[in-house]
């Protein structure tokens, strides 16, 4: 018996021997070009808003741990809608959900440019993350559909997607901080979406709507109550008693609601996070390996150029500039991720590109040897740790959903979701270690270092997921 037959959660339907996989579709291609557009509109929206943290920091007066919520909130609106997303792509089409959360994610954008408060700028960002937690899972379940039986390559490649947006992000928002304002970062994101919803429009064909069950609206609930609280007992609520009491009980509320809703999610068939796609047949292994590799990947993305200024004092531009790097290492490794794919299988290429990451993740919180530039010492960190997340991306991407393969959008808005979960809790550390220390330089090398082991541990657990070889 195979690993992957092995792994297959029970309930799940196999594919019958005489049944061949589905033809890809006419004009393929062209849907494969609008819906990474709006991929890249929104990874190059949280990159480019990552350069500009102390900016709005001072343009605005508040302090840079508040600032830090417009990166955190983004996060945590994705989260929340990421499960949600996948069912309401099954409910009313993906095609319907993607356009939606398109349009509104402009919308979005446009409130975003003339924010005046932080306030105001932190929960429209939540909103904006709302929209691109509904748009992935149905743009994954768009592309699978379209290729048919090349959706595992297909779905590989658009990874390679967000690097792009990784490298232009950085740089777009260096040059706007540059020549304009941190304001008009938001606008670049208006013509890009304008783009992708009227092309998607006129070519996305809807595939098949699987269910109709209720929208779990208690599981939602419990699951932003959980969130919001173990953000506040993360970062803190202020110093003294009662700043030490509210995060107490932030934190129990947090502890509180994890079980709640673990027990909820257990007790519900149709619950907005079906307990069988948390722990069933070498999910759970793969849920823990994106919380940690969210909290690596994710984390370092947000924060390197937080770090990269308050340790070395590098201009915005420059410090967002570093991202280049991971993203152009990205670009390089993830082609041949892709083209082993079906040859190795996504195990070796899942641990070998994490044992990677973490070398980059190491190199970065090292002091730079022989009287290295601290630019260059860090983007070739970078670079190393983008190398490392090309060759595991295309096989995280692959793993866990060939467990489940009628589950596209409901698996991709969890690995997701867990990601982000974890990149919230290592963004919100890191700036409040950054943010509370003398020496916040080295509070955020430190806070890279406890990244690094973090994910050489989740490695090791990653051998034991079932592994798949050939398409599925």
């Amino acid at each position: 018996m195979s690993d992957t037959l092995r792994g297959v959660p029970s309930g799940s339907p196999a594919p019958r021997p005489d049944e061949g996989p589905p033809a890809p579709l006419p004009r393929r291609h062209l849907v494969f070009g609008a819906v990474s557009l709006a991929l890249l509109m929104f990874s190059l929206d949280q990159t480019a808003v990552a350069t500009a943290l102390t900016t709005v920091s001072d343009d605005l007066g508040v302090d840079l741990a508040w600032t830090a919520w417009i990166v955190t909130i983004y996060a945590v609106g994705q989260i929340l809608a990421l499960p949600l997303g996948g069912r309401l792509a099954d409910r009313f089409g993906s095609r319907r959900v993607f356009l939606v959360a398109v349009a509104s994610f402009v919308v979005f954008s446009c409130l975003c440019a003339v924010a005046g408060s932080i306030g105001l700028l932190i929960g429209v960002r939540f909103l904006q993350g709302v929209a691109t937690g509904l748009m992935l899972p149905a743009a994954n379940s768009i592309v699978a559909h379209h290729y048919g039986r090349d959706r595992d390559r297909a779905l590989a490649a658009f990874v390679s997607v967000i690097p792009i947006g990784a490298i232009l992000g950085p740089l777009v928002g260096g040059l706007v901080l540059t020549v304009w304002s941190w304001h008009a970062i938001f606008l670049v994101n208006v013509p890009l979406g304008l783009v992708a919803a009227l092309v998607g429009a006129a070519l996305v064909q809807e595939p098949p709507r699987r269910s109709t069950a209720p929208v779990d609206v208690r599981g939602i609930t419990l699951l932003i109550v959980t969130l919001v609280a173990a953000m506040v007992a993360i970062t803190g609520t202020g110093r003294g008693t009662s700043g030490l009491a509210m995060t107490g009980i932030a934190a129990a509320v947090a502890v509180g609601g994890v079980w709640a809703f673990t027990r909820h999610a257990r007790r519900r068939e149709d619950a907005v996070v079906p307990w069988r796609l948390i722990t069933g047949g070498g999910l759970g292994i793969m849920n823990v390996t994106n919380v940690l590799f969210g909290a690596a990947v994710i984390g370092f993305s947000a924060v390197l150029p937080l770090y990269a200024q308050t340790r070395y004092g590098l201009a915005p531009f420059a410090a967002g500039a570093l991202l280049t790097g991971r993203a152009a290492g990205t670009i390089a490794s993830s082609g041949v991720s892709v083209a082993l794919l079906r040859r190795t299988g996504h195990r070796p290429l899942l641990i070998g590109g994490m044992a990677v990451i973490v070398l980059g993740l190491l190199l970065s919180a090292m002091s730079p040897v022989a009287a290295t530039p601290p630019e260059i010492w860090l983007l070739v960190a970078a670079t190393v740790l983008g190398v490392g997340l090309g060759l595991t991306g295309p096989a995280a991407n692959n793993a866990g959903m060939h467990l489940v393969p009628d589950d596209v959008a409901a698996v991709t808005g969890l690995r997701i979701m867990f990601r982000q979960i974890g990149g919230i809790a290592a963004v919100s550390a890191t700036t409040a270690a950054i943010a509370a220390s003398a020496t916040p330089g080295l509070a955020g090398a430190g806070a890279i270092v406890v990244l690094a082991v973090l994910l050489a541990g989740v490695t090791l657990l990653a051998a034991r997921i079932p592994n798949q070889r050939g398409r599925w």
